[in-house]
């Protein structure tokens, strides 16, 4: 499928289990700024065959090129004829505000998809609008794939998966997660993020918080996570038993999975994501 839209610039493009993996820069209108992403087109994919996409969103200090360099995803993603895009975690530009004192858990590289409302963030990071709307009309604008979407991530990804995974059913066919922060209202990251980007109002705190969300609305897709229980972050940040519990309160229909051994890193990612991949199959075929 050629690519028509000026704003639109393929960076580098790599055939890989014979699909293709490329990188694109592109004019972000809701984000006011140039951003990027990354594709994996599976072998088969063709307007005449569109792929269904999964959306993979990263953790702090990632951009686009962690998922798709280190999770070893394509040649599973191959096989099930499904596409991923990666996109960028925040937005990025000479005039794109960041943390004054350049720590990696907010500002730049630290968007936590969702849509910020205080100045100086709310120029740039509207993330969540990016993920939900923009980005996913431009792939299909431009790219073979169909609308059927699943999403998934890891850490502060896995956070902005499970949020707009359930604030949007009909939206995703599946949700999953590697070591996401399930409830970051209460934790250091998403305390420090919320009151920069959203202020103090704690409503606008809780639209953006996977336990609270499961409180006040019903989940109706499946989710499944991944823990590992040697992850550095598991009590102070993530805190995956606050998800079990509004899960199993909610009805939701939730797998958490707990691994002995395993950390924060791509090792664990790698190990797993097959399966991942497998889960979110089940049900893009579904539709």
């Amino acid at each position: 499928m050629s690519i028509t839209n000026p704003s639109l610039t393929n960076l580098s493009k790599a055939k890989v289990f014979d699909g293709w993996h490329k990188q694109y820069q592109h004019q972000s209108e809701v984000l006011n700024c140039g951003m990027r992403f990354a594709i994996y087109l599976p072998p088969e994919a063709t307007p005449e065959n569109p792929a269904p996409v999964l959306y993979w969103l990263s953790g702090l200090t990632c951009t686009d090129e962690n998922f798709m360099q280190k999770a070893a995803a394509f040649q599973k993603a191959a096989e099930l004829g499904i596409a991923i895009v990666a996109p960028d975690t925040s937005p990025r530009g000479e005039d794109v505000p960041d943390d004054p004192e350049g720590a990696y858990d907010f500002g730049l590289g630290a968007g936590f998809y969702l849509n910020a409302t205080q100045a100086p963030w709310k120029k740039h990071y509207q993330m969540y609008s990016y993920i939900v709307d923009e980005l996913p009309k431009l792939v299909e604008d431009h790219f073979p794939v169909s609308g059927q979407k699943a999403i998934s991530g890891h850490s502060m990804g896995g956070h902005g998966a499970l949020t707009i995974g359930i604030k949007n059913p009909e939206k995703y066919t599946s949700i999953s997660a590697f070591s996401p922060i399930c409830h970051p209202i209460i934790v250091p990251w998403g305390r420090k993020a919320f009151r920069h980007y959203l202020g103090e109002d704690s409503a606008q705190w809780a639209e953006y918080d996977a336990v609270e969300l499961l409180k006040s609305r019903p989940a109706n897709l499946p989710m499944l996570v991944d823990q590992g229980d040697a992850d550095t972050f598991l009590r102070g940040q993530l805190l995956p038993e606050t998800l079990e519990e509004a899960a199993k309160e909610a009805g939701a229909e939730l797998t958490l999975r707990m691994h002995s051994g395993y950390d924060h890193s791509y090792f664990f990612i790698q190990s797993f994501i097959t399966e991942h991949l497998e889960f979110h199959a089940r049900y893009l075929k579904e539709k």
